[in-house]
């Protein structure tokens, strides 16, 4: 069995999901493992768009079955949003889709709170979450009183659960100042009948992903994991506190999954050929000048989900090699080549400054972080447009240059380069034969 995991190894948006569309056809099960609606994957087949939040990049291909395990924490209204604005271009998620008896719904009252949380700054900076009420509901699933799951959708008892937690949420939000008009679409009886819409529509589509997976695993079937947000967000490893509610990097792929680490074999390390990052925290490399909003405006860098500005910066070696290493990638996967492209010189942090000494390790405290300065390398551009490469050997001196240095810097080979935003406009090196992985059409 050959279980891979595609990884985001910076903070996220780092085009994951047009890497699982284009490896989907070679797997059995796409399986989407953590995180909720704050991701949003974009994938571009010809002339269409996709923007996917919660349904796994696999879905646009019938054969493959798409899996959201119980490590999603899941807004039925805007999953069934995302399934009914599917079909109506050919997409049947009732088809190839599984939720998870396990998983964990995002409710009003979570997305109420997280509004209402949202302006708290920490260290003077505001965390910046998405408002999708992702953090609350995590919590909720954690302390597990007013925590409800998917299978409670099925249950008998599910509209008196509902309200008896409706009923105690309300009063808590009431004691936070939240306004009456937003308590009242958190009311038991605005509640308990949106809840039975959803187990209407999705009853259906909810099952054991843990045992279907497991079974699949030992009958020697293909897995794709694909990884929400960026390792750097990990509440455990990343860039705490400013950080996501879940284990986004490979760490958190047997927790979300249910798979055991046996049947992994390849980790792919998703990131871009510089670095982007929305919302709070430090970020070494940021480029708060001319140079960094061409990169923005030649990458569209504007967030998925919230349509926020990235914040833009060169490429962070030490950053990058930190999570690779974290999340046992074995190839890495370098994008957005063709931005890269219109710049006449390219700098690389292979170092930081701490309080006047040189480091490589990536601190683990904001505070050190935010006073680490960069130590970039200097690297000519090549300026040469690389949007029509489809071979390695097509790419400019310059470009494999670049590509060479960071495959030093973070010791791992890269095995996917990509040039554009369609399924054509990505190349698959020599290495990336070891992941037994070929391009797709």
């Amino acid at each position: 069995m050959s279980g891979t995991c595609v990884i985001g190894l910076q903070w996220g948006d780092e085009a994951k999901g047009k890497l699982v569309d284009l490896l989907a056809p070679q797997f059995d099960y796409v399986v989407r493992y953590q995180g909720g609606a704050n991701a949003g994957h974009t994938v571009v087949a010809g002339s269409e768009t996709y923007k996917l939040h919660h349904i796994p990049s696999g879905i646009l291909h019938p054969h493959v079955k798409n899996m959201i395990t119980p490590g999603v924490v899941i807004n039925p209204t805007t999953l069934i949003a995302e399934i009914d604005g599917l079909a109506p271009r050919g997409v049947n998620c009732a088809e190839n889709m599984l939720i998870s008896e396990r998983a964990h719904l995002v409710m009003p009252w979570h997305i109420a709170e997280d509004r209402q949380t949202n302006a708290t700054e920490v260290r003077g900076e505001s965390i910046g979450t998405t408002n999708r009420g992702i953090g609350p509901c995590y919590r909720d699933k954690v302390g597990r009183t007013h925590a409800i799951r998917m299978t409670d959708l099925l249950q008998p008892e599910r509209d008196e659960r509902i309200r008896t937690v409706a009923e105690q949420k309300t009063k808590i939000l009431r004691s936070l100042g939240v306004p009456e008009e937003e308590l009242q679409q958190i009311a038991p009886d605005v509640v308990v009948p949106l809840a039975a819409s959803w187990a209407k529509r999705l009853s259906a589509m909810i099952g054991d992903t843990t045992e279907i997976l497991l079974d699949a695993a030992e009958a020697d079937k293909k897995l794709l994991f694909e990884g929400a947000q960026g390792a750097l967000l990990d509440i455990d490893h990343g860039t705490y506190p400013f950080v996501t509610s879940s284990n986004s990097s490979g760490v958190g792929i047997c927790a979300g999954s249910g798979i055991p680490p046996k049947w992994i074999d390849h980790v792919l390390g998703v990131c871009k050929a510089y670095s982007t990052r929305v919302g709070g925290g430090p970020f070494v490399t940021e480029l708060e000048d001319a140079v960094g909003d061409q990169i923005r405006k030649l990458g569209n860098e504007y967030g998925t989900t919230t349509g926020r500005p990235r914040r833009c910066g060169w490429f962070d070696a030490v950053a990058v090699r930190y999570t690779a290493r974290l999340s046992g990638v074995t190839r890495l996967a370098l994008m957005m080549m063709d931005v890269l492209a219109h710049l006449d010189e390219l700098k690389v942090c292979v170092a930081y400054e701490l309080d006047g000494q040189r480091i490589t390790r990536f601190p683990g405290h904001a505070d050190q972080l935010r006073r680490c300065k960069p130590i970039y390398e200097t690297i000519e551009g090549w300026k040469e447009p690389v949007d029509d490469v489809r071979s390695v050997d097509d790419f400019p001196e310059g470009a494999l240059a670049y590509v060479r240095r960071i495959e030093e810097l973070v010791g791992v080979p890269v095995g996917v380069l990509s040039v554009g935003p369609d399924r054509a406009q990505t190349i698959f090196t020599d290495a990336s034969s070891v992941l037994k992985l070929q391009p797709v059409a």
